[in-house]
């Protein structure tokens, strides 16, 4: 590389790092907004986070980043492969804001920020009527900003676009139309043909000690204490980068089984952001690729580790010295108790590993005619309903548990496809996987010798950030393009000799 375009690149490169700062202080004032805050802090709390997103837009859109762009664009044939797709990621963030006002976003932002205490008042009070006219402004605010985007798209389309760049979106929905014509007859069979499983564990189980057992099962999968912590929260995320990666995970006193998963499922999370590389901090190059790609890692360990007989054959131990009452109580048990799946189950987080894409389906179907205008605002709750009755034949009686359960409203749209496209690639991942290591996979989980799995998946996805585009990156660990072979293939076997099908 010249020496000019060599300066030119690095100062491209600082000027990213300083917005990618911005970013990260933005996280922990979110991450601090669901887990520490005071309720009477969202105020200040709002305009502390747009006045954060307004400076982030203007160093982002600023005419010198738009001319180190086109300089390096002149010197293309000098940058090396890895800095044409580090100029690569940025020139479309760029040109994907470069248009739009800075004020929109500051207020966009804002909104977002006050949208959660109004989205959680509405919540706790089962009050649609209170969350409808924020969610219709951040409608409208969003779909301004996707004019600004790209005109020739619908804002959908757009909001797609900002979570899953690299993944068409008809390519998803061809995915998720062959899981929802296979998942629904597979779970009307096993409701109305599988054998019944047991339910082992009744009662109450202590909060204090299922949070000393979430610390145990992160000990146990190998987290970095020094790099994260555990709390709680309303609803279970995880925030961070690769030298600080919080996990949250929240409690139900009647059900110790949905706490644990919801700990490994974020640690999952963790895992990719801490397996990112750290002297690309602040760079594209040591950023998760989208979504989709990051919900796959949280869904390898959660269900491809943490839903395993094989777990359960080194873990249960660990399980019995916090509950007692569990002594007795087989690996078979647990391991059918684990994967029981209930289609009567109303709330998305607590769905079982099956059932769990057809709520997907359903906020992808509502969320995407809302936004496009095809449903009113008024018509939401009638319309999850509806869904929620023909896919999986259960009726919410109340908003509360129908369509005020998910946070991800209140402050964007179009991003529930994520959560199965993480599915469908996690079982593509652990295929290939398995193929790979030169070891018994199954013995090594069930040893607790969990070293193997996390190289393989810092070897071939943590440590490329976003070098590659998504559909490279899955047929460079995989040998294939994004498909929904892998986790039906799965599902139908696991499930048919589980339910004795």
């Amino acid at each position: 590389m010249s020496a000019d375009a060599s300066d030119t690149y690095e100062a491209l490169l600082d000027r990213y790092r300083r917005l990618s700062n911005v970013d990260e202080a933005m996280g922990v004032l979110n991450w601090d907004q669901q887990v520490t805050m005071p309720e009477g802090g969202t105020p200040a709390r709002s305009k502390q986070l747009s006045t954060l997103s307004s400076i982030r837009h203007e160093l982002l859109v600023a005419d010198e980043t738009g001319e180190l762009l086109a300089d390096l664009d002149a010197a293309e044939d000098d940058l090396e492969d890895e800095q044409s797709a580090v100029v690569r990621e940025i020139r479309d963030e760029y040109e994907r804001a470069v248009d739009v006002p800075g004020d929109l976003i500051e207020e966009l932002s804002a909104l977002q920020s006050e949208n959660h205490e109004t989205w959680q008042h509405a919540k706790a009070e089962d009050d649609f009527d209170h969350f409808a006219p924020a969610l219709e402004r951040l409608r409208d605010l969003h779909a301004e900003r996707a004019e600004y985007v790209d005109p020739e798209k619908s804002p959908y389309e757009v909001l797609f676009d900002d979570s899953e760049r690299y993944l068409s979106i008809d390519r998803v929905e061809e995915i998720f139309d062959r899981l929802r014509e296979e998942l629904v007859p597979l779970i009307e069979e096993i409701r109305t043909e599988g054998r019944d499983l047991p339910t082992p564990f009744e009662g109450t189980f202590d909060v204090d000690e299922q949070m000393a057992l979430s610390r145990d099962v992160l000990d146990y999968l190998g987290y970095d204490w020094d790099r994260g912590r555990l709390d709680t929260s309303a609803h279970p995320f995880t925030f961070g980068n690769q030298f600080d990666s919080r996990v949250t995970t929240r409690f139900d006193p009647a059900d110790p089984l949905g706490a644990l998963l919801s700990t490994v499922h974020e640690f999952g999370h963790a895992t990719y952001n801490l397996g990112l590389r750290q002297d690309a901090y602040g760079t594209p190059l040591g950023q998760p690729r989208s979504s989709g790609v990051h919900e796959s890692q949280s869904r390898f360990w959660e269900n491809h580790v943490g839903r395993t007989r094989a777990f359960w054959e080194g873990f249960l131990p660990t399980f019995e010295e916090h509950f007692p009452q569990a002594e007795g109580v087989s690996v078979d048990e647990v391991y059918a108790a684990i994967n029981r799946i209930y289609p009567n189950n109303l709330i998305r987080v607590e769905a079982d590993e099956l059932t769990y894409h057809l709520h997907i389906i359903l906020r992808t179907e509502v969320g995407r005619a809302f936004v496009e205008g095809d449903l009113g605002v008024e018509e939401i709750p009638t319309a999850w309903n509806d869904r929620m009755e023909a896919y999986l034949g259960v009726r919410p009686k109340t908003d509360t548990e129908g369509c005020l359960q998910d946070i991800h409203w209140s402050y964007r749209f179009a991003n529930f496809h994520s959560y199965t496209i993480g599915s469908v690639l996690a079982a593509q991942l652990d295929a290939a996987m398995r193929e790979d290591l030169d070891r018994d996979v199954d013995a090594l989980v069930r040893r607790g010798e969990f070293e193997p799995l996390h190289e393989w998946m810092t070897e071939n996805v943590h440590a490329h950030g976003q070098r590659y585009a998504t559909d490279e990156l899955v047929e460079r660990a995989t040998g294939e393009p994004l498909t929904a072979d892998y986790f039906l293939d799965y599902v139908d076997e696991k499930f048919r000799t589980l339910y004795d099908l």
